[in-house]
């Protein structure tokens, strides 16, 4: 805080404590004129205060009248001064200083009973707590320390709000159509003269709590985050919770703000059920209607390619972005980052230690703040593969490239030159890779990945496919809902049994399958990213399914000159070799995943005896991997290992 900001709320204290003085000296003189039987004095107003003091700011927004007002101060004075807390209970003749409602009612001018009903601003806003009693006259009146604060001019948070709700201060990282729909929303919301609901939805989950702080400063109100994960179940504890909510709203010129990403559905609608503020900002998916308010629906979107490009050129400044011209491009077209998760990129960027690779650093920092969590529905897989130790075909790797040039340029190609602009369908890179168990599907998924320095998820299809109705689709949009979200490559492996054809409709059963399949089909169409599925048998494959792929990849098993190759590959240049001929080991008539298991084996048991690695050491390896899938070894393929 500045000395300029420090000097001004000082001040204000100042005033609103100067304030507050001389209503103390006041109840102090009711007491003194009752306790003499005197005519109750008359405050001379004076000049007006330079602010609006607490107690009248309370009065104007609670409804509170002359004597309830008076009441309140009457219950501060007795708190904070010990002259008025002597005369007090003097006049009580008790030790205990706290009024009584009796007291209140002959020594305070204007008096009324309904003060202390239940539907009066008083109780109903929590604002005098009463204690025991056998008459309302004879029970003590203490005021709540949280209004007591605030009367003083050092208002503290509420100690029973503690964990559910937090004050949100500091201006939020958004972009300009994000700014301009909280600027829109607020117009739109002052506008209505009735009760309001903003839903803020959408995929910037960063971003909606910033449009929420944007819609609430254009109103000049403080934004109140509500921790919906928080809420107690609907009931008693809730609606007290939620009239102290409200309250709070009033005292510190507060906008709810409802964060229900990860609440509870039945106590968030209960929640705004029973506020009465005015205006309320529910941020999360929630579907639950809410009676007696209008609802304002508006999705906040993670920022287009070319926003993002600006966002980063803005955040780096000039002579970052230009060193970075060609990472920015990257990280705008591969990752769907909003405007928060920029400026934390930049900002650990600008602290990283002198002489770093800058653009290394850049890429990482940007592929681990893209990085999502698929909880429990995709295992991620570190691709350590590149092109050197695929063995394919001349026109299998040549077609695996162009589908890492239409990720690469898809950008350029779809918004520069107005490609994305014809259909919304399509925009993504499908691709199957179909062969035999063993031929390089997988390893070729991660060749891509690392050639595009993207993350590579594999998707567990026993947590995807669920036999509950419904719930397979749900678990596929969380699914590619979070990986375009994070510019990930997903790996549907061993895809028959997710993908498989669509069948004839005998029961509600077959009906729900085939819907599953036909809702696969559409958000494959629509996902932006590399999707890539591996099957051992295309036929098993639906047709339509097949047309919707961008690319099919027929990965051929493998004739000897290219297992003679993976054999001269297999090996790291620091394992020892000795009288290994790739040649020879190519009359193995294996596919390149058990070629790679049989040297790893191998290297085992060189490593147990302590010797370099052996055809005797391969024989033995060989053996095992056979029998694993109940071959036996012919003497052709032998020959030369023994």
């Amino acid at each position: 805080m500045t000395a300029v900001a420090e000097r001004l709320e000082l001040t204000y204290v100042e005033l609103e404590q100067e304030w507050l003085s001389g209503e103390i000296a006041h109840a102090r003189a009711l007491l003194l004129a009752y306790r003499d039987g005197e005519a109750p004095p008359r405050r001379d107003p004076g000049e007006p205060p330079a602010i609006e003091p607490a107690a009248d700011r309370l009065a104007r927004l609670l409804g509170l009248s002359p004597f309830e007002r008076q009441l309140l101060l009457l219950c501060a004075a007795v708190e904070l001064d010990g002259e008025v807390a002597l005369l007090a209970a003097e006049l009580l003749g008790a030790a205990d200083p706290r009024p009584t409602f009796g007291l209140a009612l002959t020594a305070l001018p204007d008096p009324h009973w309904s003060a202390l009903s239940l539907r009066s601003p008083l109780r109903r806003w929590r604002l005098l707590e009463l204690g025991p009693g056998p008459t309302l006259a004879s029970r003590r009146l203490q005021l709540d320390e949280r209004v007591l604060q605030q009367l003083t001019g050092m208002p503290s948070p509420d100690p029973r709000l503690d964990g559910l709700l937090r004050t949100a201060f500091g201006s939020p990282s958004l972009t300009p159509s994000q700014r301009q729909l909280g600027e829109e929303l607020a117009r739109t919301a002052a506008g209505t003269g009735a009760p309001v609901v903003v839903r803020l939805e959408g995929d910037d989950a960063e971003a909606r709590l910033g449009v929420a702080q944007q819609l609430a400063a254009q109103l000049e109100r403080l934004t109140l985050l509500v921790r919906a994960e928080a809420l107690p179940p609907p009931g008693p504890e809730l609606a007290e919770l939620a009239r102290l909510v409200d309250r709070e709203a009033l005292l510190l010129n507060g906008l709810p703000v409802v964060d229900a990403e990860r609440g509870s559905e039945p106590a968030v609608a209960a929640l705004l059920d029973l506020l009465e503020s005015p205006l309320v900002v529910l941020v999360g998916e929630h579907d639950e209607r809410i009676p007696g308010r209008v609802e304002l629906r508006r999705s906040v979107a993670l920022p287009s390619p070319a926003e993002q490009r600006a966002l980063w050129r803005r955040s780096l400044g000039a002579d970052l972005s230009k060193t970075l011209e060609a990472e920015v491009e990257q990280a705008a077209q591969h990752y769907r980052l909003g405007a928060a998760a920029v400026d934390a990129v930049v900002r650990e960027l600008s602290s990283s230690a002198d002489g770093v690779d800058l653009p290394v650093t850049f890429r990482r920092l940007c592929r681990e703040r893209a990085r999502v969590r698929l909880d429990g529905l995709a295992e991620r897989i570190e691709p350590t593969a590149n092109w050197d130790e695929l063995v394919l075909p001349a026109g299998q790797t040549e077609l695996l490239r162009e589908v890492a040039r239409h990720v690469r340029h898809r950008t350029q190609v779809y918004e520069r030159w107005g490609f994305g602009e014809r259909s919304a369908r399509g925009l993504g890179v499908t691709a199957l890779f179909t062969g035999e168990s063993g031929t390089g599907k997988t390893m070729a998924a991660e060749v891509l990945a690392a050639d595009l320095e993207l993350d590579l998820y594999r998707i567990d299809l026993s947590a995807t496919v669920s036999k509950y109705i419904g719930e397979t689709e749900k678990n596929l949009r969380r699914l590619f809902d979070a990986a375009e979200a994070g510019g990930a490559v997903l790996l549907f492996d061993e895809a028959d049994a997710l993908f498989g054809k669509r069948g004839e409709v005998r029961d509600g059963h077959d009906r729900y399958a085939n819907l599953e399949v036909a809702y696969l089909l559409q958000r494959m169409e629509s996902y932006r990213g590399l999707a890539i599925l591996t099957s051992n048998l295309r036929s098993n494959l639906d047709r339509a399914f097949l047309r919707r792929l961008r690319f099919v990849v027929q990965f051929p098993f493998p004739d000897a000159g290219q297992r003679a190759e993976i054999w001269r590959r297999v090996f790291p240049a620091a394992t020892p070799l000795e009288g290994v001929d790739p040649d020879r080991l190519a009359r193995l008539t294996l596919p390149g995943g058990s070629i790679r298991a049989i040297a790893l084996s191998a290297a085992f048991g060189a490593a147990e005896q302590g010797t370099p690695v052996t055809p005797a050491h391969v024989l033995r390896a060989a053996q095992v991997e056979y029998a694993k899938s109940e071959r036996p070894l012919t003497a052709a393929e032998t020959a030369g290992l023994t």
